[in-house]
């Protein structure tokens, strides 16, 4: 990445370790290493299921080392609902889908805040229908 690539790279709203520990009281946790364990397993998920310009404007707008959990993931070509999402990483994790989801609020409240109402808009769109209530936002569908 050259001085100009590098200047135009928004800098995250806060650090990985503030993260952690808002993502620690969010979510409960006793220690902040379990917060990271929730962040590693939700981020990595989301990053399976979004794509194009939205996946990129929000990994700029995590902490460097969120961002590069949530990058390292191929997407992929299979989009599930939200309670799919749930009960993929419960199944990779072999938790609960109760803790799972627990741990999912948890994580993608405070990426919704840091990612802004715009560009979570933008997620929501591009994500099937459950993601709203795990980013804490109301579920809203179209009239038929």
């Amino acid at each position: 990445m050259d001085v100009q690539q590098e200047a135009a790279r928004p800098v995250p709203a806060m650090t990985f370790h503030q993260m952690l520990e808002r993502i620690r009281y969010e979510g409960t946790y006793p220690t902040r290493e379990r917060a990271a364990e929730a962040v590693r397993l939700v981020l990595a998920g989301l990053g399976r299921q979004l794509t194009g310009d939205e996946r990129v404007e929000l990994a700029a707008r995590l902490p460097v080392e969120a961002a590069l959990v949530f990058t390292a993931q191929i997407p992929d070509t299979e989009l599930r609902t939200g309670w799919g999402f749930v009960k993929d990483l419960a199944t990779r994790t072999g938790a609960s889908p109760a803790t799972v989801r627990w741990d999912t609020g948890a994580v993608l409240a405070v990426v919704a805040d840091l990612a802004g109402e715009g560009l979570l808009t933008r997620i929501l769109q591009q994500l099937p229908a459950g993601y709203a209530l795990l980013f804490g936002r109301a579920e809203l569908t179209r009239a038929a």
